[in-house]
């Protein structure tokens, strides 16, 4: 049951994300920071689908992805259509991550050390989809803000 609606979740705000993307009308916006702003909605992007990939993708579905954290910050002017294409590749690891799932795993301990002590694979994935809403509105209102004429 909690991993049917965990992979809903996921699903629904990845999409969500995909939608904020493809909203930007001036793709250099996308990278834009300003005054207290400082990730830009590009990167931001860049970091949800590295976390997701590595943490999901890699350490439960056993993908064999290599995170690149410090270009998910650093990492500019990635096309408008590489990041959308990025974020369709999420939803199909993640998916396939949880589909190869039973309830009972949710308990077992997550693979690696995230947090200064151990957690399980349920808390982990609440994490995440918790940190993928949050940054989720983080590019709702950077793209409100910032994706605008003269801003």
């Amino acid at each position: 049951m909690l991993l049917h609606t965990l992979q809903a979740l996921f699903e629904r705000d990845l999409n969500r994300l995909k939608k904020e993307i493809e909203l930007y009308q001036d793709e250099e916006r996308m990278w834009a920071i300003d005054k207290s702003i400082a990730n830009s909605a590009g990167n931001l992007c860049l970091h949800l689908v590295g976390n997701l990939k590595a943490f999901i993708g890699a350490q439960l579905g056993h993908t064999g992805y290599i995170r690149d954290r410090k270009f998910e910050f650093a990492g500019k002017n990635v096309p408008k259509e590489d990041l959308l294409n990025a974020i369709v590749e999420t939803i199909k690891v993640v998916n396939s991550a949880i589909e190869g799932m039973e309830e009972e795993d949710l308990s077992k301990e997550f693979p690696v050390k995230v947090f200064e002590e151990k957690t399980s694979i349920e808390y982990m994935l609440v994490h995440l989809s918790t940190h993928l809403s949050y940054h989720l509105g983080q590019v709702n209102y950077h793209r409100r803000l910032l994706d605008r004429p003269n801003s």
